[in-house]
């Protein structure tokens, strides 16, 4: 089997076992004529599909649009709490992975080298520490809107511990300093869902004395389980978190 093929049969899986499956069969309503049940969309009409939609523009249009309400949202509520914070995903919403993901096909490789981009594959792990992800531009210009209006900033991510040095740099040269607090899965974590995980972190953070008015990620599950005035789910056809 070639690369071109195992790209397209694997899914992409998370080491910590918060399975990050190719999301793109939402993009299709697909069925089988005469068949019982509905089929699942064809894997790469959806990979050529989730690329039109990066590279056509409207992916940032989209991302960009729920960033400016959660801004406007930010502004409003932030006067009227004590201590008031946001909270931030890393991938996907405060960094873009675009390079390893699009050399990948949409596939996951945890392990492997990452220096051939443009080209694959692309091990995620080798990729990270790089630190060469890039920001969104509409998240990094909330992230200093909120600075200036006295509100303080937490990144709450699923990497793993053994990944701040990396993920710190490269928030860093990314134009995201100053932050408040950057909270990492502990190594050796199992948890069925990232919404366990995250949600508890909010929870400390409250403990601590914030209000956390915003929380804001890609994922469903970077949201449920409360403890945020509000959240906000960016757009991201691309992989899944349960």
């Amino acid at each position: 089997m070639n690369y071109s093929s195992i790209v397209h049969a694997v899914f992409r899986w998370r080491a910590n076992h918060f399975g990050r499956a190719l999301a793109l069969a939402a993009l299709f309503g697909v069925t089988a004529a005469g068949a019982a049940h509905a089929a699942p969309a064809n894997v790469g009409d959806a990979e050529i599909a989730a690329t039109a939609y990066h590279d056509s523009g409207a992916y940032d249009r989209e991302f960009a649009a729920v960033i400016e309400e959660a801004s406007e949202w930010v502004r409003l509520r932030a006067a009227h709490v004590s201590k008031p914070a946001i909270v931030l995903d890393i991938d996907e919403t405060s960094l873009s992975n675009w390079p390893e993901i699009q050399a990948n096909h949409f596939a996951y490789f945890h392990d492997g080298q990452c220096d051939v981009l443009p080209k694959g594959p692309c091990g995620v792990m080798a990729w990270e520490m790089s630190a060469k992800a890039q920001a969104f531009p509409s998240t990094l210009a909330l992230y200093r809107m909120a600075q200036q209006h006295d509100v303080s900033v937490f990144f709450v991510t699923g990497r793993s511990e053994n990944e701040r040095a990396d993920t710190a740099h490269n928030l860093e040269t990314a134009g995201y300093k100053g932050w408040s607090g950057l909270v990492l899965r502990p190594e050796g974590s199992h948890t069925p869902s990232a919404s366990d995980y995250k949600a508890a972190a909010r929870s400390e953070i409250e403990q601590k004395g914030y209000h956390i008015i915003a929380n804001i990620g890609d994922q469903p599950s970077d949201l449920a389980g409360g403890h945020a005035d509000r959240g906000f789910l960016l757009p991201n056809p691309f992989y899944r978190v349960p």
